[in-house]
């Protein structure tokens, strides 16, 4: 039974990576459709990720009622929906009505399969889990691609990914009691007790903690800046590296393209690595082996020595990313608590939005004055303040008295 639900998880963040990058892939051809100026996919973008956000917050009272499964069910099932009602518009007002179904199901979602595997699974499944997400991240676009290619409208693509969102949907539905008969006992040398969903809610409050309540928590504000800073540095580097390479270090535009893309090649790749590195690693080396790989790569940005070795360190900023994401995810019910993790998760998950919505834009008008070569100081200054709060997350796991 084990591994039948790891393999539905990894199918469920899959498919939680497939439209990702559509809108990314297939706006140059939708905006002149509908008429709108270029711009306007931010606007799409926003209110997807203000519902990321509320659903996020919102995920421990969600799973407290309705258990893990449900909640992924409903979540998938809202998102291929959506995905649906994208592929039979031809109005920008109703694609922003259809993001906000999009945006709820894609946060919840996320939230629950984070918390599920970092309470029932080794580090490892839940570097693969997100290596899983990259996957999904870029076969959406090769089905876009294909479909465009073959005289299709984008609406064809979004149908095609709707499809396999509800084949999905059908098998989550129809392995629901997977969920609570899941009976995991504890890993040999791991040190946690592998409970099923159900014996975890049932130690839980009755109440789910407030957004004040989690506040309140050791380390709860450091943990939020650390994904918020993530975040930040990941999208950041992924919007604005060819940019930089172009005006920058004056490399092709094709060149630059293409090593922008193995950025997130480089992330993906790494975590599948990264979960076999974990095997000799704990969760906290993982992010400080990802810390000082991506400080090393922002150095070969800066370094006034010629584009080969900028492109070199967009990659490594790639590598470095891998292991920190999945790996703070899957510490926080050992900082935290079980009956707490999926609180804490939920808050997580939403500054992460939070910086992924914010700190690239803010660089982007940050160029406006300052130009293009800010970027290895920009990512430095954020890099700076994620070590400085892990840091401290990890003495407090340590002090004793102030264990999460």
């Amino acid at each position: 039974m084990i591994p039948v639900l790891l393999i539905i998880i990894y199918l469920s963040f899959i498919s939680l990576g497939l439209p990702d990058a559509l809108l990314g892939s297939a706006w140059p051809v939708m905006y002149q459709e509908l008429v709108v100026p270029l711009s306007y996919s931010g606007i799409i973008f926003m209110i997807t990720a203000v519902g990321t956000v509320i659903s996020s917050l919102c995920s421990d009272r969600l799973i407290r009622r309705w258990g893990t499964g449900w909640v992924t069910f409903v979540s998938v099932l809202m998102t291929a929906m959506a995905m649906l009602g994208f592929s039979i518009t031809h109005s920008f007002v109703l694609l922003c009505l259809w993001a906000i179904p999009y945006g709820l199901g894609a946060g919840s979602v996320d939230a629950a399969l984070n918390n599920y595997v970092a309470l029932h699974y080794e580090s490892r499944h839940m570097s693969w889990l997100h290596c899983m997400w990259g996957i999904g991240a870029s076969i959406g676009p090769y089905i876009m691609g294909m479909v465009l290619a073959n005289g299709k409208t984008w609406n064809t693509g979004y149908r095609t990914i709707s499809l396999m969102q509800f084949v999905l949907a059908l098998i989550l539905c129809l392995s629901l009691s997977l969920w609570n008969r899941e009976k995991m006992e504890q890993q040999p040398g791991k040190g946690r007790c592998e409970d099923s969903d159900s014996q975890v809610s049932q130690k839980a409050e009755d109440r789910p903690l407030t957004i004040a309540g989690i506040l309140r928590l050791s380390g709860a504000k450091e943990t939020m800046i650390c994904f918020f800073c993530y975040c930040a540095l990941e999208q950041t580097t992924g919007l604005w590296a060819s940019s930089y390479l172009v005006m920058e270090r004056s490399v092709p535009e094709i060149t630059a393209a293409k090593f922008a893309s193995l950025f997130f090649v480089g992330i993906t790749l790494g975590r599948a690595v990264s979960g076999f590195i974990t095997f000799r690693l704990k969760d906290d080396q993982m992010v400080r082996l990802g810390e000082c790989i991506i400080l090393f790569g922002i150095a070969c940005v800066l370094l006034p020595v010629g584009g080969g070795i900028s492109l070199a360190g967009f990659v490594l900023i790639g590598l470095g990313c891998a292991p920190i994401y999945p790996s703070m995810l899957h510490a926080t019910p050992d900082h935290f608590g079980k009956e707490q993790s999926q609180a804490v998760i939920g808050i997580q998950m939403a500054s992460a939005y939070i910086g992924t919505s914010v700190m690239p834009p803010l660089f982007g008008l940050l160029t406006r004055w300052l130009g293009t070569g800010i970027l290895p100081v920009y990512l430095g200054g954020i890099l700076a303040v994620m070590m400085v709060m892990h840091g401290r997350i990890s003495r407090k796991k340590t002090g004793g008295a102030d264990v999460l």
